[in-house]
């Protein structure tokens, strides 16, 4: 093969590597096309057609009331981490926030709100496994958009971590953050502040699929945390 052509296989070898690794990093693939884009829209009308109908008019007669929600949450934007596997009716119980790495200062106006204005009891943080975010913030994500960028860059995690343990450090992170904010209302025992791993990879070795709580307003020993619970 002429050096020339064997130059340019390298280049595109180097180039399509780039581009797997970009993937990779963000953890994210892209099967779908326009066609399964309609097909979500038609099935999302479907299911919309079926919850009117299963629930009533008294019942949302009751929520244009106004909201009273027991729990703020913060998640992670993961497709797969999803309230139903927090509350079989979040509708009116729970004031969700999302965004990728749940994180609080981020999106702090929306914790506020719910905390300050809807009067939440509990602030709920909760990472997961396999968490893209995770997997971008501990790795070099400098090829990724600017705003994406912008968000991972509040992620304070050790570069190379594992993911788990990016996780658990996150979910810990954001936890000491909320509290410094509402250091008033912990003080005064007005509300909790939990941190939680939903684990769907099984990663802790609790289950799969289990609601890990790891943090309860900045205690992280697992001993203190099942007393705690207990007395709840």
């Amino acid at each position: 093969m002429p050096v020339k052509q064997l130059r340019l296989l390298k280049v595109f070898y180097l180039f399509l590597m780039l581009s797997l690794s970009h993937l990779l990093i963000a953890g994210e693939t892209h099967p779908h096309d326009i066609e399964a884009a309609k097909q979500f829209i038609n099935e999302a009308l479907k299911v919309n057609k079926s919850y009117i109908s299963k629930n009533g008019q008294a019942f949302f007669k009751k929520l244009s009331k106004g909201q009273q929600p027991r729990a703020t949450i913060v998640g992670c934007a993961d497709s797969r981490a999803q309230t139903n596997k927090l509350s079989d009716s979040p509708e009116g119980d729970i004031f969700m926030i999302r965004n990728i790495g749940n994180q609080v200062r981020s999106t702090m106006g929306s914790v506020q709100y719910g905390i300050n204005h809807l009067a939440s009891p509990v602030l709920l943080i909760i990472g997961h496994s396999n968490c893209g975010a995770i997997s971008a913030a501990s790795s070099d994500y400098s090829s990724l958009e600017k705003d994406i960028q912008k968000e991972l860059r509040t992620i304070n995690i050790s570069k190379g971590i594992k993911n788990i343990n990016g996780v658990i450090k996150n979910v810990n992170n954001q936890v000491e953050i909320a509290s410094t904010e509402f250091n008033n209302k912990l003080s005064n025992d007005e509300i909790l502040i939990v941190g939680a791993v939903y684990d769907f990879a099984n990663d802790m070795k609790q289950g799969p699929g289990k609601l890990n709580i790891i943090n309860i307003n900045g205690k992280t020993n697992p001993v203190e945390i099942k007393q705690t619970l207990s007395n709840l």
